[in-house]
């Protein structure tokens, strides 16, 4: 059984939330997920958010919502961390504990609400599961990121089925099993890890990422699915008009790019 999750926070909730934005993203998975799940992260109108997380409920898109507030110290006492613990990472992670925590799955499907997975009708998540459940050191899997196939490629050492395997981790899409990620390894560090940048602290995916290095816990990497980072608008004009549809122009131009 998986969950599928994203997060919604202040700069984003209205594009995922309003319009067909979040149905499209559930829809390219190609898998019949056993929940579905928002995870909301400091907004100003909590009670807003809400209400239209509800009419995703509603609607059948979702199952289930939950704000980090309301869990965030159950979480943190969980993994034995504080917000200190983040430096200046804490609002970048917070939310994905808070999902990990909230699972009740084998696994966790997580797409940031930027990252939008492109259909090409592949099983890929079936795919990876059926390695992971094999290989215990194999503990993340993913997409290619932006159609850069040639750089996931070279980032990996060597391949297995319609993967790339090797180290590295993203907090912009992942596929986990929740007993790996609910055990207290978020306070480990690695020299490798620092390539992060700098002004996320301690986030989440630099201390996963210290933990799988310094544990020889590796990500597979599918060979032929993609997402595409997208950059919401941040005028309210613009996002009115944007937020409804992902356009294959868009698709196309980074395709081309890539």
């Amino acid at each position: 059984m998986v969950t599928f999750e994203t997060k919604v926070w202040e700069k984003d909730w209205e594009y995922i939330l309003k319009g067909d934005y979040l149905d499209k993203i559930i829809a390219n998975c190609n898998f019949n997920f056993y929940k579905k799940h928002i995870i909301i992260n400091n907004v100003k109108n909590r009670l807003l958010v809400e209400k239209y997380c509800i009419q995703k409920i509603k609607e059948g898109i979702i199952d289930n919502y939950f704000v980090v507030d309301d869990s965030k110290s159950a979480v943190l006492n969980h993994f034995e961390l504080n917000a200190e613990s983040f430096g200046a990472g804490y609002y970048y992670s917070i939310a994905e504990l808070t999902g990990i925590y909230q699972c009740e799955t084998d696994y966790l499907m997580h797409f940031s609400g930027d990252s939008f997975p492109v259909n090409n009708n592949t099983n890929w998540i079936k795919e990876a599961i059926n390695i992971m459940n094999n290989n215990s050191n194999i503990i993340v899997a993913n997409p290619t990121w932006n159609y850069k196939f040639k750089e996931a490629e070279n980032e990996s050492f060597e391949q297995i089925e319609n993967f790339y395997s090797g180290y590295g981790f993203s907090d912009q899409a992942y596929l986990i099993r929740k007993q790996d990620f609910i055990e207290k390894i978020y306070n480990e560090k690695n020299k490798e890890s620092e390539r992060y940048p700098k002004y996320g602290g301690e986030l989440f995916e630099k201390k996963v990422d210290s933990f799988m290095r310094n544990h020889q816990k590796l990500r597979i990497t599918n060979k032929n699915c993609t997402y595409i980072s997208v950059n919401f608008p941040q005028n309210w004009f613009s996002r009115k008009i944007l937020r409804n549809t992902i356009t294959q122009k868009r698709i196309k131009k980074m395709t081309e790019t890539n």
